[in-house]
């Protein structure tokens, strides 16, 4: 996908809003799609399951924080 190479997954509006808006898309999708260091076991794995809910994949610890950031 040649389209979306540079500026990632806000690449699927093509054309569309103009590239302020993509570039805060894009930092936003890649702040949450990182894996975050779980607060009770302190070991990278730590994901969005929906909008402010987080859980760890190595101890199964779950909290609420940001949307898009667990703390």
């Amino acid at each position: 996908m040649a389209r979306t190479k540079k500026i990632g997954a806000a690449g699927k509006f093509g054309p569309r809003y103009g590239k302020s808006v993509k570039d805060r898309f894009r930092e936003v999708h890649k702040a949450s799609k990182k894996p975050h260091k779980c607060p009770n076991c302190l070991k990278p794995g730590f994901k969005r399951v929906a909008s402010g809910i987080w859980v760890c994949n190595k101890c199964g610890h779950k909290m609420a924080g940001k949307a898009y950031k667990p703390m």
